[in-house]
């Protein structure tokens, strides 16, 4: 069983990731091997609309969003991370979102478990989850909740409450990983 964390925020080190890497610790107490995969550094443009993924779900456009593609096929489940940026994903969660249109028709995610991991500072937390569990259900994957971390400042999610009343961010975060690898586990993964 492979869980892949993908942290799609602009910053290395932060709160995002903080919280990607405790939801994959929870993964691996059950079991799952896993793989972190930052988009900070990576160039991963916009869907440009060109329609050439219609015919083998494959993007024409060559750039680091190829080497995502296999890491997405490959998993068996995603820990899809993204702080909240003016009541949205970021940009670089926008742009793998749109990317994976790529996927869609084929359904290349089908059957893969998802869940999200939301680092945010006040608000727009609960609209991005509900974009990424509809995102999810798009893709005929398996829902397996999120979490939510709140934080401005990086690392402030290690002292952070979780989206649940009395629930650290750190702790949060690690259900999360282990609710993907049960969620795999129960669907036969």
């Amino acid at each position: 069983m492979k869980v892949l964390g993908l942290v799609c925020s602009p910053r290395e080190g932060g709160n995002t990731e903080i919280l990607v890497r405790e939801a994959l610790a929870g993964a691996e107490q059950k079991g799952a091997e896993t793989e972190l995969y930052l988009v900070a550094d990576k160039n991963i443009g916009p869907c440009i609309a060109c329609e050439a993924c219609s015919a083998e779900g494959v993007c024409a456009t060559d750039d680091d969003m190829q080497v995502l593609y296999e890491k997405l096929l490959a998993a068996d489940g995603i820990i899809f991370g993204t702080p909240v940026y003016f009541i949205n994903v970021s940009a670089q969660a926008k742009a793998v979102i749109d990317r994976s249109f790529a996927f869609l028709r084929h359904g290349k995610l089908r059957g893969k478990t998802a869940a999200a991991i939301i680092a945010v500072r006040r608000v727009g937390a609960g609209q991005v989850l509900g974009l990424m569990y509809t995102w999810f259900a798009l893709h005929g994957m398996n829902v397996a909740g999120g979490g939510i971390g709140y934080g401005r400042e990086k690392g402030e999610v290690r002292d952070g409450p979780g989206g649940s009343p009395g629930v650290t961010a750190l702790d949060e975060a690690r259900s999360v990983g282990r609710n993907v690898a049960r969620t795999i586990q129960r669907m036969g993964g």
